[in-house]
């Protein structure tokens, strides 16, 4: 779960982020809140609450309530670090002395708060914990495993290592076990776990350094085993079958172990593979494994790129003769009917079967950065920072019969025009039109945004076309001419950083909850997105919420029915740029280019973040006080 809070931890933000101190508005605040301490750091949650550091702790804040939702100073002023949002959850996990030199001598601290419903579920100090080891939240059960020592019992009892369970859900204790027997007599053992616990239905693993440790959910042992140094585990959908996964002393390559229900080895030896193992599939015909290998320097030192390999489930022996060429990281993995198709980082599209033969004529030579990769009636499209077409699934052969290529961009922008049956695809000065069919190009419109920018939005508007970045916007009519262009000039680099990109779209807080689902929630965070179509791309909102309904807890149900609404600010755009008395927020509509909201702030570095979805605005009005402001009227 870490892996995956750490993958997708900044793209779970929608906000608008610059420095600030104090805010002079057209308008007076929708709410305001004095925090009593002086703030450091504010982030927006995909829940929709702010939450705010301080020097006293944290404060969660709703602007739809006048007082904060939550304030923990339990543990006073927190380091960045310190403080965990858990990825597609209500929940943030808060450290303290994990990081010290002394972690394992001084007394360390954990706790978890519901933000959404601003409860304190765990505190270490409150359950008597003098040292907290590990602690994972486990989803989509809804279960926190801690481990360490706890100060309750006899004297054998509070040095002992500990496992214990609580629900998330009521906030109370399941369970709990010792590790290792208390006062037992002999040679100290480290117990000390050494991954992420794997629960199951029926029982769950503990991965320590003397081994696996299997134990009933009511804390009775079942078996253990000599496999140490376990980092993560996974199961089958049987749950039959288990595989752990160990990380090598050099920190390089990995072993791959499976285990049976009883704790048996299945297989006669491990299998080391080369690199950190980033995806894991089990399928009907084996492992599918993807690990990066990172390069080193000198002539016959390793290269940077990803390793694919097919392993039999049964006996674990390779299953491909020759593994598949890379050349570079995978950044696109797809399992499908026939077998994998992946796409590299630094370039290239290629299929293989399960069985190692190429499907592909030749590997498929592309751009760098490939940013899309769908389905589409045609076949598979593929845009990159440098070109697009589409190819035939089966053999890899060109649709269109040329690349679409554009010099070589950060930003690309594409939409599908139903209407005119035709895929649009904006660089940084051209927006071309493919016919679907025949692929046939043709250049649509010209462009030129201001400040070098490149499109980063586009879509379709009242069969009208709408694209924007972080400064500019602009319709096109359904033939390619201007509708209106608007700039709106940013602040200047004597107070900002410029923001490359602009304001994240609404949709993209929904679309990094839900692939992130998707991708791991019920596989320890590795795993592999099915191929999506083009066309699919607009209905994350619905998969967040779907996938929030299927959790049970209060707070998972207020998070499905924020996204079950459509975003309050769909309609428009929110600009930072420099006003005429200073520098401003302003709210533009996006089928007029018209300015409908203008919020001036009048200090050179303000701090501010934008719920686009909820639509409202948070600013830093000085150094304790946030004020909030609703942006949909």
């Amino acid at each position: 779960m870490k892996t995956l809070s750490t993958q997708i931890k900044t793209l779970m933000m929608l906000v608008l982020f610059v420095s600030a101190t104090s805010l002079l508005a057209q308008e007076n605040s929708y709410q305001s809140y004095d925090l009593g301490a002086k703030i450091n750091e504010m982030t927006l949650t995909v829940g929709g609450v702010l939450v705010v550091a301080t020097n006293n702790g944290l404060t969660g804040i709703k602007p739809e309530q006048s007082q904060p939702v939550f304030t923990f100073n339990n543990f006073g002023k927190l380091k960045p670090e310190e403080t965990e949002f858990i990825s597609g959850s209500p929940y943030i996990v808060v450290s303290q002395g994990a990081g010290s030199k002394f972690a394992g001598i001084a007394k360390t601290k954990r706790a978890v708060i519901d933000y959404m419903q601003g409860k304190v579920i765990f505190n270490s100090d409150d359950d008597s914990w003098n040292q907290i080891y590990t602690c994972d939240v486990v989803l989509p059960q809804n279960k926190l495993i801690v481990s360490g020592i706890q100060k309750t019992g006899s004297k054998a009892d509070k040095i002992t290592p500990k496992v214990a369970v609580y629900d998330l859900n009521t906030s109370k204790l399941d369970y709990s076990f010792f590790l290792d027997t208390p006062g037992r007599i002999g040679v100290g053992k480290d117990f000390s776990v050494t991954g992420t616990p794997l629960l199951l239905k029926d029982f769950l693993i503990i991965p320590t350094a003397q081994g696996l440790i299997a134990k009933t959910h009511s804390g009775e042992e079942l078996w253990t085993n000599k496999i140490k140094r376990i980092t993560w585990l996974v199961a089958d959908k049987t749950e039959q079958e288990i595989y752990g996964f160990e990380t090598t002393t050099n920190g390089k390559n990995t072993r791959i172990h499976k285990i049976g229900v009883k704790g048996e080895e299945l297989w006669e030896d491990d299998r080391k593979v080369k690199g950190i193992v980033s995806k894991f599939e089990i399928l009907p015909q084996g492992l599918a494994v993807v690990s990066d290998v990172a390069g080193g320097d000198g002539a016959f030192a390793a290269k940077s790129e990803s390793k694919i390999t097919m392993f039999s489930a049964a006996t674990g022996e390779d299953l491909w003769e020759k593994a598949p060429k890379t050349k570079g990281y995978v950044q696109h993995f797809y399992t499908m009917e026939d077998g994998i198709l992946f796409g590299i980082y630094s370039g290239g599209i290629n299929k293989i079967s399960f069985d190692g033969k190429t499907l592909f004529k030749k590997p498929l030579k592309t751009g760098e950065n490939i940013m899309i990769m769908a389905h589409t009636p045609q076949g598979l499209i593929y845009i990159t920072g440098e070109d697009a077409n589409i190819v035939n699934l089966e053999t890899g052969e060109q649709i269109w019969d040329k690349p679409l290529k554009y010099k070589n961009t950060a930003s690309v922008a594409s939409t599908y025009d139903s209407t005119n049956n035709r895929y649009l695809i904006a660089t940084e000065d051209i927006v071309y039109a493919v016919n679907a069919n025949s692929g046939e190009v043709s250049e649509f419109s010209k462009l030129k945004f201001e400040e070098k920018e490149s499109p980063s939005t586009m879509e379709i508007r009242n069969g009208n076309i709408f694209l924007s970045s972080s400064q500019n916007m602009m319709a096109l009519d359904g033939n390619g001419s201007e509708i209106y262009h608007e700039y709106y000039k940013s602040p200047g680099k004597s107070g900002f950083m410029k923001i490359v990109g602009g304001v994240v779209a609404a949709a993209s807080m929904v679309a990094t909850v839900s692939t992130a689902y998707a991708a791991g929630m019920n596989n320890n965070g590795i795993s592999m997105n099915n191929l999506r179509n083009y066309n699919d791309y607009g209905k994350e909102a619905k998969r967040a919420s779907d996938m929030f309904a299927s959790i049970a807890g209060a707070s998972f149900d207020m998070m499905s029915q924020r996204f079950k609404a459509s975003a309050a600010t769909e309609d428009s755009q929110f600009i930072l740029t420099k006003l005429d008395n200073g520098v401003g927020l302003v709210k533009v509509n996006k089928d007029s280019g018209k300015i409908e909201k203008e919020i001036l702030l009048k200090d050179k570095k303000p701090e501010y973040k934008v719920d686009e979805y909820a639509g409202y605005l948070y600013y830093k009005a000085n150094d304790s006080t946030i004020d909030a402001y609703s942006l949909k009227k």
